[in-house]
């Protein structure tokens, strides 16, 4: 089922998803399963799996040379989608991002995601690699998100790269795009951010995911703002629990995103890793229950592989 349609679906109701990474290279899919097991208690909508673009390396030779290498670190996102979907009988959503794919390449990967049966897809650019300092597109690839989206809404009527096909089969593709209540960090201000994202569900986006927030004021105002500017899809807000001290340096750092003052303060605070893990918790369920409460369509969790601290949330919003 497509994720516009559980939503419509649910007539009002919160629903829930998660947001889950490959493992590494050499990984094995049971560790997926075995993080996900108790959590399906709570009946997710779907499950979003994420995509990762290459690394460069450098590996010394015994010539004292260094070779350059292209690896990724977390394939199968795919092949997640394909298992989880076999092994729950839930919906998954792969994220699909423009970096590392040729154009070419991008819509075999969409055909694949039909023949498997994959309705949803969301549209996102990518980051940069780790060894540049600005994302650059693959030769022959989307350098933007709106352009995969226009490529997905292309194959949605029939319209494939060979323009010779006859009788080409439209996909049916449920896109999803991303939102930043705190702006992206690359757009001059946020009103250019509001119209770079009110291209693309002109181009054919069927709702918005946003970038992780702490502050629900942040979320509520994005919304606001999404609406005067005549975007109409639904808005899920995504959630992530802070578990240690660390990361209120290293999320504003990655992510380029604001702590509220009295959450910092508080795990500041904490006196071991437990107090600030437990502070982390009661504030995302606040968030969840607060968002609920005022009729956000789903609530979204970045889980980051932590099952104990999603069932803490869980067994409180849900």
């Amino acid at each position: 089922m497509k994720v516009c349609d559980h939503i419509n679906k649910a007539n009002g109701k919160t629903l829930l998803s998660y947001e889950v990474l490959p493992p590494l290279k050499g990984g094995r899919m049971q560790d997926i399963f075995d993080m996900l097991d108790p959590l399906m208690e709570y009946k997710p909508a779907f499950i979003d799996v994420t995509y990762h673009r290459e690394d460069i390396v450098f590996n010394k030779r015994e010539s004292g040379y260094y070779e350059k290498l292209s690896i990724r670190k977390r394939p199968g996102t795919v092949g997640i989608c394909a298992s989880l979907m076999h092994k729950y009988h839930v919906d998954t959503v792969p994220h699909l991002i423009c970096g590392g794919f040729t154009i070419s390449e991008t819509e075999d990967a969409l055909i694949d995601l039909a023949f498997l049966g994959i309705d949803n897809v969301l549209a996102l650019r990518g980051d940069a690699r780790n060894m540049d300092t600005r994302f650059i597109a693959e030769p022959g690839g989307h350098k933007y998100a709106v352009d995969l989206v226009h490529q997905l809404q292309h194959m949605n009527v029939g319209q494939y790269l060979d323009q010779n096909l006859a009788n080409a089969a439209p996909t049916e593709f449920c896109i999803g795009v991303a939102g930043y209540p705190e702006k992206h960090f690359e757009a001059p201000n946020f009103d250019i951010d509001m119209k770079y994202l009110k291209d693309k569900v002109d181009a054919g986006a069927d709702y918005i995911v946003t970038q992780m927030f702490f502050d629900n004021a942040k979320y509520f105002n994005f919304v606001d703002k999404c609406r005067a500017s005549g975007i109409s899809v639904p808005i899920i807000p995504g959630l992530k629990p802070v578990t240690r001290k660390s990361q209120l340096v290293s999320i504003p750092r990655m992510f380029y995103i604001d702590f509220p003052e009295d959450f910092a303060t508080a795990m500041h605070g904490a006196k071991d890793k437990a107090a600030a893990k437990q502070i982390g918790i009661e504030w995302c369920i606040a968030q969840s229950k607060e968002l609920k409460a005022k009729g956000a369509p789903l609530l979204h969790y970045y889980t980051m592989g932590d099952t104990d601290t999603m069932l803490a949330i869980l067994k409180e919003v849900v």
